[in-house]
């Protein structure tokens, strides 16, 4: 039975992560950072031509074999203007919402290297001074970034060497409370690609082989809906997306739980996967629920969508305020082990 260690080094390995800034179409840093992760642990690993990760965890039956997929790629901005008096209109990346990204700390990536700080902030955000500030709906035309640089002018900012098309990257804030609770921006899906290093530190310690090939594809553009749809190994006939659990209103799962969905906003999961993963539940004693998620797109669906014929499957550990502030749970990690353990009989 997998121990917790495996789920606090899952843990240790996504809060590393989350310090590395990558937004949809701003990735390299981590998929670098990821494939030396894994081969750290003895596993070949390759980046992609599209920038993702491809991992061989090893196993015997190269014909039936599974796919776990997690996704490095967050939330985030691009300079959609530079304003006249040098503040930057955005652009999300993925469904990063003006509501949420406003009074957060920001880093501007340019495209010569240099990197400046900022805040994203109401247009007009002084209260005393806007009598509107309540009322004004926020959206990326009501907020904008303001430089920590003294610039006053469209023409100052560019001297600094921003323009349109730079990366704007929000503050993740992470945290781990006494009480197990893990909070952070970006969980979704950062905290997946920690599980699948916990799980291949598993592996590898034991020096396993599973009975079936498994390999892992850490995608990188999964927030913009065309993460999975490249590079499946040969012989794939199944492909499971690590990624989120939803928690909110409607649904079972909790930040506790390992969520495994029935069906999302792309339709229903392959119905023999989701009894297989149901069971792998059962047989390790994780804590799971079964939800089925209103809005919502995984990487095993685009896998799907580029013509591959496999079965497919989702689970997570839960999170609370998805694409916000998110929040999971040590406990939710640990369940989410137990079930690949169970499902690959490890």
């Amino acid at each position: 039975m997998i121990e917790m260690k495996y789920a606090d080094y899952a843990w240790e390995q996504t809060t590393a992560l989350l310090a590395i800034d990558s937004p949809s179409g701003y990735t390299r840093k981590a998929a670098e950072w990821v494939k030396a992760a894994f081969e750290a642990l003895g596993f070949r690993a390759e980046i992609t031509v599209k920038g993702g990760v491809i991992i061989d965890l090893g196993g015997k039956d190269a014909n039936d074999g599974l796919l776990l997929e997690a996704h490095a790629d967050t939330l985030g901005a691009m300079v959609a203007q530079v304003k006249g008096d040098g503040r930057l209109k955005l652009t999300a990346l993925g469904g990063m919402r003006p509501e949420n990204a406003e009074a957060e700390n920001v880093k501007v990536y340019t495209r010569s290297g240099k990197v400046y700080d900022g805040t994203c902030q109401l247009c007009n955000a002084s209260i005393h001074v806007n009598g509107s500030y309540g009322d004004t709906k926020r959206t990326w035309d009501t907020v904008e970034i303001v430089l920590d640089e003294n610039v006053t002018s469209a023409k100052e900012t560019r001297e600094l060497g921003i323009e349109v098309g730079d990366i704007v990257c929000f503050d993740p804030r992470t945290r781990r409370t006494a009480s197990g609770y893990l909070k952070s921006r970006f969980l979704d899906d950062k905290l997946s690609v920690g599980i699948l290093l916990g799980f291949a530190k598993y592996l590898a310690d034991n020096q396993i082989q599973p009975a079936r090939r498994v390999w892992a594809h850490v995608t990188v553009y999964e927030e913009v809906g065309h993460g999975g749809c490249a590079s499946v190994p040969a012989g794939i006939t199944e492909a499971i997306s690590v990624d989120m659990g939803c928690v909110g209103a409607g649904l079972q799962c909790t930040e506790r739980q390992v969520s495994i969905c029935a069906k999302d906003s792309g339709g229903p999961y392959s119905y023999e996967v989701v009894g297989k993963l149901i069971e792998a539940a059962k047989t390790t004693g994780a804590d799971y629920a079964v939800d089925i998620y209103p809005f919502y797109g995984s990487d095993v669906e685009a896998t799907l969508r580029s013509g591959v014929d496999i079965r497919h499957g989702l689970i997570g550990a839960g999170v609370y305020a998805s694409h916000g502030y998110e929040r999971s749970h040590i406990d939710g990690v640990m369940n989410t082990l137990k079930v690949l353990c169970g499902y690959l009989n490890v």
